[in-house]
């Protein structure tokens, strides 16, 4: 392989076909995005080091002020743990933790001279869809996710470990995982971070990563 080739491997904006990936939780009062209250959200950036291992990077966190007219259903709030109007959340509006979040996105974004932003989530849907909902209801029209493509680990960890619940593939993955922690938006982002980069990295050490050259000049033959 050419000192080109091994180069453009080792980018960031490269290895996700121009995509950069940031990895998000959310915790809700419930179920459905457009009617149900964002309650926090947290969101870690991903560099690449010089010899293409993927690492965690930047780090946000908010607690969010339910949305006018939101609802928020007791089993759910039960299940978090979270007081939605407990004055030392320090909640900001949904329009300041995501305009933060995407000024810090956008930044990355340019530095890693990546195009669009690409969720990264456990049951990645669930995020996405709060995700886009509260940007929505915000009016923040410059998003700078990517509309519907996501990586979702569960979906990842099942192909590679066995397993789509976060605690056990974290588990197998040697990562540890302290359910105590579990269902805060801050803990379950980081061992999200934490898996996703494992999971990358355990293909690349494999030998999965790059591609070989010589399969996809075959590829292109046979597809020409």
């Amino acid at each position: 392989m050419s000192i080109h080739h091994t180069i453009l491997h080792c980018l960031l904006n490269y290895r996700f076909r121009g995509f950069y990936p940031v990895v998000i939780d959310i915790e809700s009062a419930g179920f459905h995005p457009k009617t149900d209250a964002l309650l926090e959200i947290a969101i870690i950036t991903l560099k690449m080091n010089e010899l293409g291992w993927l690492k965690i990077d930047d780090m946000l966190h908010f607690h969010i002020i339910p949305f006018k007219g939101s609802i928020i259903k007791a089993e759910s709030v039960a299940f978090n743990k979270i007081d939605p109007f407990n004055p030392l959340r320090g909640a900001v509006s949904e329009y300041e933790a995501l305009e933060k979040i995407f000024t810090l996105v956008r930044k990355k974004i340019t530095l890693n001279k990546c195009k669009k932003g690409i969720i990264v989530a456990h049951n990645a849907n669930f995020d996405h869809a709060f995700l886009m909902a509260a940007s929505h209801r915000a009016g923040i029209k410059k998003n700078p996710f990517h509309p519907f493509t996501t990586l979702d680990t569960a979906a990842l960890s099942g192909l590679i470990l066995g397993q789509t619940v976060l605690a056990k593939a974290c588990k197998i993955a040697g990562i540890p995982f302290d359910t105590t922690q579990a269902h805060s938006a801050l803990y379950d982002t980081k061992q999200t971070a934490y898996l996703f980069c494992e999971l990358v990295n355990r293909w690349k050490r494999l030998g999965g990563w790059p591609p070989s050259l010589l399969n996809y000049k075959k590829y292109k033959t046979n597809t020409n």
